[in-house]
């Protein structure tokens, strides 16, 4: 939760994956494997695809830029005066923080990576073994580029999300799903600053990427002096908290890059003790097999049995590690009101009653819909199932023969539950 009374706005915009992009679930919400564990996302969330999306700027119209004359990229102080014009583009397009690095920045990834995967904790997410070699050094992705500018956006809730968590009725969803689809709202600002830059530096050119291609971008917005991997594995900032998704852009022109940032978590350790699956294997490694995130949005078929009482009623996602960051003082508020959304709470009831066009219908401008209407009903049969609700009972028992093998299982396994010994 952001306290009221620190809420801010960086001026003039706000702030992950995801992650994550990320957040995001981000920060935003994904977790890193390159920050020392974890899945390598940036804002949103596990939750996060992998389908590649690289966008040449400069295309279209762009925004008029300050005159910088016709230094070619490398100039020092061109490229000097075009990052802080950039920074300022930024912050008016409604990011709270821009950070540069150069792509080679994190050398480490590698092989974090490589460990992550030999460990087995990607658990079903057999994309993360493909395209190693762009996952694991950016520099590789676009061989061209020479800095990458790393853009924090906030989606920070004007509420303590773990208050859902005493709703039996409903369910609790990620914040960072409540609203639009962050791959949308994010991008066209990325888009926007990008072609700024390509206006500005004509002999540049540049992509951009919102947790949709091989890259790591905690590790890269760490490198660029955003904010640093906690323990839980997020992007968090002494100045923006960890509710972020992350945002991209690689440019073929020289700009002067950042400190690194450090770690500040202390001796702190809410977010690994808050966990309900115990996930962390240790500080700031996790795996992803026994992560809430994971188990409802990328874990396929039914859920180990041993692991469902903890889920509770989170149907998409988990928050827990991340509203527990005593660092959340200091967020950001929101950058874009659409980032909060119709999707916070929902009744379990009518969830479980959706068919495929119902859920496609109700979730078509939300990440939510990326995992189909059989995975999220298969988590309202558990979210059910550990309601304590009686009459929640009759909403299980229609979908015991359910056509899809893990949404019968599940909802056999909250009617038992809730029926008397």
């Amino acid at each position: 939760m952001v306290p009221p009374q620190r809420r801010r706005r960086a001026a003039p915009g706000g702030t992950g994956l995801p992650g994550g992009a990320g957040g995001p679930r981000g920060g935003g919400k994904g977790r890193d494997a390159t920050g020392h564990g974890g899945t390598p996302h940036g804002g949103g969330g596990v939750e996060q695809g992998n389908a590649t999306c690289a966008d040449k700027g400069g295309q279209g119209a762009a925004q008029s830029g300050p005159s910088l004359g016709g230094a070619a990229p490398g100039a020092t102080d061109q490229g000097a005066a075009v990052k802080a014009a950039l920074r300022d583009e930024a912050l008016a397009a409604g990011f709270c923080k821009m950070g540069v690095c150069a792509p080679d920045a994190i050398p480490e990834a590698a092989g974090r990576l490589r460990a992550f995967l030999a460990a087995g904790r990607h658990g079903q997410m057999g994309w993360m073994t493909e395209r190693t070699a762009w996952r694991g050094d950016p520099a590789a992705l676009w061989p061209a580029a020479r800095s990458v500018v790393m853009l924090a956006d906030s989606y920070a809730p004007a509420h303590d999300p773990l208050v859902d968590l005493s709703r039996p009725g409903h369910g609790a969803v990620s914040v960072y799903a409540q609203g639009r689809d962050y791959h949308d709202t994010v991008k066209k600002r990325l888009k926007r600053v990008a072609r700024w830059l390509a206006a500005t530096a004509p002999d540049a050119e540049v992509k951009v990427f919102v947790d949709t291609a091989p890259v790591m971008e905690k590790p890269l917005a760490q490198a660029a002096g955003l904010g640093w991997l906690g323990k839980h594995t997020n992007l968090l900032g002494r100045d923006i908290g960890n509710w972020t998704f992350l945002g991209a852009i690689f440019t073929t022109l020289a700009l002067p890059p950042d400190d690194p940032a450090a770690e500040r978590c202390g001796s702190c350790r809410a977010c690994l003790e808050i966990c309900p699956t115990n996930a962390f294997p240790a500080p700031f490694q996790l795996d992803a097999r026994r992560c809430i995130s994971y188990l409802t949005i990328e874990h396929r078929g039914p859920v180990d049995p041993a692991l469902r009482p903890a889920l509770g009623n989170r149907i998409y996602g988990c928050d827990d590690c991340l509203a527990v960051c005593p660092w959340n003082k200091f967020a950001v508020a929101a950058g874009d009101v659409r980032h909060h959304g119709p999707h916070r709470a929902p009744r379990l009831a009518d969830l479980a009653a959706l068919d495929d066009a119902g859920f496609r219908a109700r979730f078509t401008a939300s990440p939510i819909k990326r995992i189909g209407r059989d995975r999220m009903v298969r988590n309202v049969c558990y979210a059910i199932g550990n309601s304590g609700e009686a009459a929640l009972r009759a909403s299980a028992a229609a979908l015991t023969e359910d056509a899809d093998p893990g949404v019968a299982d599940a909802a056999r396994w909250a009617v038992a539950r809730l029926t008397p010994a």
